[in-house]
């Protein structure tokens, strides 16, 4: 059972994370949006899912390690909307 509670707590936190960044993509803009946030979000998550690894702690390893994705993806659809948008003179 106790298993289960982190299995589902990791997917809410993953599945939300995940969503944020997809709206980001989809609307087509990062504005108010800091890159320092990403930055910041990954730096952590590396840290936590060593750190998961070698307590063996699976359910963070695998939580963090797609944080850490999420946090990679949302960093470059902020710089790709920053660059689109200093193109257009934005």
């Amino acid at each position: 059972m106790t298993e289960a509670v982190g299995w589902v707590s990791s997917c809410i936190l993953v599945l939300t994370i995940a969503k944020q960044v997809y709206k980001q993509w989809q609307e087509g803009s990062s504005e108010g949006v800091s890159k320092w946030l990403f930055v910041g979000q990954m730096a952590a998550s590396l840290g936590f899912t060593v750190y998961s690894w070698l307590v063996s702690n699976w359910v963070f390893v695998v939580t963090n390690a797609l944080m850490l994705v999420n946090g990679l993806l949302g960093l470059l659809i902020v710089i790709r909307h920053r660059r689109r948008a200093r193109a257009e003179g934005k």
